[in-house]
């Protein structure tokens, strides 16, 4: 008997598609064959995220406020998009790549392994059509490695998300603040950042 088109709605289907979850093992491995190109991908819960796409108001406001921590902390201790190691039982299926960190050390210090979280004060990821993922996704991935300080700035709401105080998986701490608000890193307290300082007028 042919397939009648209206007993499509009949049809089960998963809620998600299965996936191929992904090692940093595999990724290497298909990176040194030339098959992967690991520098538009982002390993997070094996998963390869693209990088691809950014919007001229992630690469703006990204810009301002690496300009600002650069004032703050010094141009050779802020970095963008590199690789980080996380917690232990993480680091196998992820290799998050923030859009901004802040070491404790001279970033040119690290001249073959992934900085450590214990190597970091601040992450910040900047988002523009990501802030699910970022908030739900990369809050506990950062939390789980104990980095102390997350920013997520939401670029189409105008507010910085920071997160402090990372335990049992989880950021206990979590505020917003306006663009009219400015906050201090916990690494920097003297140091204000207005939030609106991110947003081109």
């Amino acid at each position: 008997m042919p397939f009648a088109l209206e007993d499509i709605r009949f049809v089960p289907t998963p809620a998600q598609p299965p996936r191929k979850r992904w090692t940093r093992a595999e990724c290497a491995a298909l990176e040194s064959a030339g098959v992967l190109d690991q520098e538009r991908l982002e390993l997070v819960e094996g998963e390869l995220i693209s990088k691809m796409g950014k919007k001229r108001p992630h690469v703006n406001s990204r810009g301002l406020l690496q300009l600002w921590m650069q004032q703050v902390f010094g141009g050779r201790f802020v970095s963008t998009e590199t690789p980080i190691d996380v917690a232990p039982k993480d680091n196998p299926t992820s290799e998050p790549e923030p859009d901004l960190i802040v070491f404790k050390k001279d970033f040119t210090t690290f001249r073959s392994a992934n900085p450590q979280p214990a190597d970091l004060f601040l992450v910040v990821e900047i988002a523009d059509t990501t802030l699910a993922f970022d908030l739900k996704v990369k809050a506990p991935l950062y939390a789980r490695a104990g980095i102390p300080e997350y920013w997520v700035l939401d670029v189409p709401s105008r507010h910085l998300i920071v997160h402090r105080d990372p335990q049992a998986g989880h950021y206990q701490s979590i505020t917003a603040y306006g663009e009219g608000e400015s906050v201090s890193p916990l690494s920097a307290p003297a140091a204000a950042f207005r939030v609106g300082d991110a947003f081109p007028e």
